[in-house]
């Protein structure tokens, strides 16, 4: 094809074999697709194309990857707004005949592997090295071991305990994002038995005490951070080879489902009332949400 179709904060340019998509860096485009940048999507890498009216005399042109074939996407897990989505191009609506021909274009080019799931991936993650400042810790991922370093304003007990965490990609087998909303986002590492193996689920601990995972929350682990990082961590346990559905137990040295809740310092909850304080009054907290969370510390008592 060849050709180049602009449209609300990105370009796509159609070759022969992949579509090269590429994100503005203007304030009003989502942070997310500024830190992308660009990727190239190869044809082989999508499920279907699709054209439907926008809002406000638009049109839209979205394609849909097939499962398994990005790993943004993967783990993304549908968690992403539609603002934020790498595969939509939001175009007038006077140039819907110009979308529709090229989504005719690109649907003729996709094979009868469309309707599968991709065996590995096809759309590069963001590279390594890459990093993030949880609320609890820092998240680091060099391409080949992820680390987490904790804070001590907002890490728990259990993670203290259980000492920062430099995790080799071998001994991951998967990444659990959750999208950060106020206080209850978290990326977890899914992580191998002592013996290596994968096995049945196992009931995580909470993130907040697992050292296995960091926490976001206002202004930690924003999306255009944490996302592409996960991406990044999924593709490299994927090229691993060590990619399951599942892991089969807690992190070594730290909480098992099954241990004993470890009792907090009383110190360290106070100072995180009061980090949690100066982000009240600063109005990134509102009232409800100081209040709940002030009384999860507590109970950790």
């Amino acid at each position: 094809m060849g050709d180049v179709l602009a449209g609300s904060h990105a370009v796509w340019e159609f070759d022969s074999d992949s579509v090269l998509i590429r994100y503005e860096r203007g304030m009003r485009t989502p942070k997310l697709l500024q830190a992308l940048g660009e990727r190239r999507v190869p044809h082989e890498a999508l499920a279907a194309v699709e054209l439907a009216p926008g809002k406000r005399g638009t049109v839209e042109l979205r394609a849909r990857p097939r499962p398994g074939a990005d790993p943004l996407i993967d783990a993304a897990a549908g968690q992403l707004k539609d603002v934020c989505d790498p595969y939509r191009l939001v175009l007038p609506a006077e140039r819907e005949a110009l979308a529709e021909y090229y989504a005719d274009e690109l649907r003729a080019v996709l094979g009868p592997a469309a309707a599968q799931p991709a065996d590995r991936h096809l759309v590069a993650a963001p590279p390594a090295p890459l990093h993030f400042k949880a609320y609890d810790g820092k998240a680091s991922f060099d391409g080949a071991t992820v680390s987490f370093r904790w804070f001590w304003t907002g890490a728990s007990t259990a993670k203290w305990k259980a000492g920062d965490q430099h995790v080799p990609v071998p001994e991951i087998t998967g990444v659990e994002w959750r999208a950060p909303e106020v206080m209850s986002g978290h990326l977890r590492l899914l992580r191998r038995g002592r013996n290596g193996a994968a096995g049945p689920p196992c009931p995580p601990c909470p993130p907040d005490k697992d050292p296995a995972a960091v926490v976001f929350g206002i202004g930690y682990g924003m999306v255009h951070e944490s996302l592409p990082f996960a991406a990044a961590v999924l593709e490299a346990v994927r090229r691993a080879g060590g990619s399951v559905p599942f892991a089969d137990a807690a992190v070594e040295g730290g909480p098992t489902c099954g241990s004993a809740p470890v009792g907090a310092d009383p110190a360290r909850v106070a100072e995180r009332i009061r980090h949690l304080g100066e982000l009240h009054r600063a109005g990134f907290l509102t009232d409800a949400e100081f209040t709940s969370k002030k009384a999860e510390l507590l109970a950790e008592l």
